[in-house]
């Protein structure tokens, strides 16, 4: 009889014992699982930016009709394979056409801007003119823009024309490369959430991707 009590008490002081350790245990258990979540939000996000830039670019070498044309068509496209992300609100896409160049007065060879697109569809109502989201490109910045096409305005040509380092001396006279930069404001859900001394990181602001085809 002794025994059986002794032992039931034993019993319920171990239950006792491991429910004190799961309650201190709990918090810390699901910050990381949050923390887990929002890392893998963001890592998927990023390879969805790297797909944009990638397929923009492609597209954009091996279209048979000019940017001029379907520069919107090839954005509008990337830019639905994105969810779950919200490109419409959140995203933008840059395509510029550059060109290997001989300067005629100093012979220097330099790469630089023929054309340069941001997303911006006039006909559907999509990207710049939703969003107004427009970081600036990392290649090289457009002054003005045009309301109707998403193509820079009046870009100078010849020994003017603006030029950029990427493979600078490294194209022939009139190589052609077309590159994409793909741009989306993302957060974490739980960013900046506290448990003690722990903080989870904040991606961001801005993810991004370059693609050179």
């Amino acid at each position: 009889m002794t025994g059986g009590f002794r032992a039931a008490v034993a019993a319920r002081a171990s239950a006792g014992l491991a429910a004190v350790e799961f309650a201190i245990l709990l918090p810390f258990m699901l910050f990381l699982i949050l923390a887990t979540s929002d890392f893998a939000r963001g890592i998927q996000a990023n390879m969805i930016m790297i797909n944009i830039s990638r397929e923009a670019a492609n597209l954009a070498a091996r279209g048979k009709v000019d940017l001029s044309t379907n520069s919107q068509v090839i954005l509008d496209s990337v830019a639905a394979t994105a969810p779950p992300l919200d490109m419409d609100h959140r995203g933008m896409v840059y395509i510029t056409k550059l060109m290997g160049y001989t300067d005629t007065g100093s012979g220097a060879k330099r790469t630089i801007v023929l054309e340069q697109y941001r997303w911006d569809d006039a006909a559907t109502n999509q990207g710049f003119r939703v969003s107004g989201y427009a970081p600036s490109s990392k290649l090289w910045n457009c002054a003005s823009w045009n309301n109707s096409t998403g193509a820079c305005n009046n870009i100078p040509t010849g020994n003017t024309a603006p030029a950029v380092p990427l493979m600078s001396g490294n194209l022939i006279d009139g190589e052609v490369i077309y590159v994409a930069e793909s741009f989306y404001q993302f957060n974490l859900l739980f960013g900046n959430m506290k448990l003690g001394n722990m903080t989870v990181p904040v991606f961001g602001t801005n993810l991004y991707s370059q693609t050179v085809f």
